[in-house]
């Protein structure tokens, strides 16, 4: 007897409509999400940024001001909530948001999470220094330059990354090791002593707070292999840790992207490829 494998997505769903580098409405990328088959999504928009200097380069070349990112914010609760209940019937849906982590954002987390409800967090790092590593090139090469070394760079993001898992306890650990999105030696990188036992500790906390590591399937397209790379991922088997397909979603185009290939991947990893849900926060009425 065959067993079923649900497509699902624990980290997905950025739209258009509330995100800036983003393509069409959330309402259409819910659409997808049913047309494709998946049993449940967690819509995980991004949180907006606390003040004006740590918008995105789009954003602030676009003159989006971090105001209008927290309202339009509030916004996307509203709707996700919406569509939520529109589509119960043939989609699971969890509206969630997708965390930041640079300092003094603690607070403000705090502060959305009391606002918003979300059924969970999805918690990242997307900043070194406070420089935005995702966004190109040149903005990670600054970052390697402030931090002092290519190596230092990683250690700093491991270090910030442990620091967000303490304080918030995520239910879901996005794409782990981003850090590497512009390192063509990223294997070579993450083999050094001082980054590796960095990756072995944040597993460990990770295993021992039993939360979900997303197996996000973006990095497909990014670096040719899914975060996280091959030894954090067998590494991650081996502590037990649950593993949760993420397709990290912009769009309409990318729903679903490149889900069979990492499925695939998984089961000949001996993974059971049976999704862990994840830990849903319980707000008073």
């Amino acid at each position: 007897m065959s067993v079923v494998i649900q497509k699902v997505s624990v980290h997905g769903g950025h739209s258009g409509q509330f995100c800036h580098h983003a393509k069409d409405s959330l309402d259409a990328v819910i659409q997808a999400y049913i047309a494709a088959g998946f049993a449940w999504i967690g819509i995980t928009e991004h949180m907006p940024p606390l003040d004006d200097a740590m918008r995105y380069p789009d954003e602030a070349e676009n003159g989006i001001t971090s105001l209008t990112l927290q309202t339009q914010f509030l916004s996307y609760f509203s709707e996700c909530r919406n569509l939520q209940q529109r589509y119960a019937g043939q989609i699971k849906i969890f509206t969630a948001f997708e965390t930041e982590t640079y300092p003094g954002i603690s607070p403000f987390i705090q502060q959305l999470l009391r606002q918003t409800k979300p059924d969970y967090i999805v918690g990242s790092v997307h900043h070194v220094a406070g420089i935005g590593i995702d966004v190109n090139a040149e903005l990670y090469r600054q970052a390697v330059l402030r931090c002092g070394g290519l190596e230092q760079l990683y250690c700093d993001y491991f270090d910030a990354q442990l620091g967000m898992l303490n304080d918030l306890e995520p239910a879901v650990v996005g794409h782990f090791d981003l850090i590497r999105i512009f390192d063509s030696n990223f294997l070579q990188t993450l083999q050094r002593p001082a980054v590796w036992s960095r990756v072995e500790r944040n597993l460990e906390r990770i295993a021992g707070l039993d939360l979900i590591l997303d197996f996000n399937l973006r990095g497909f397209d990014k670096t040719q292999e899914q975060y996280p790379s091959m030894p954090v991922l067998k590494k991650a088997l081996e502590l037990g840790i649950a593993i949760v397909p993420g397709d990290d979603s912009h769009g309409v185009s990318s729903v679903g992207r490149n889900y069979e290939r990492g499925v695939a991947l998984l089961a000949e990893l001996g993974h059971s490829c049976q999704w862990q849900l994840p830990r849903l926060y319980r707000w008073p009425d």
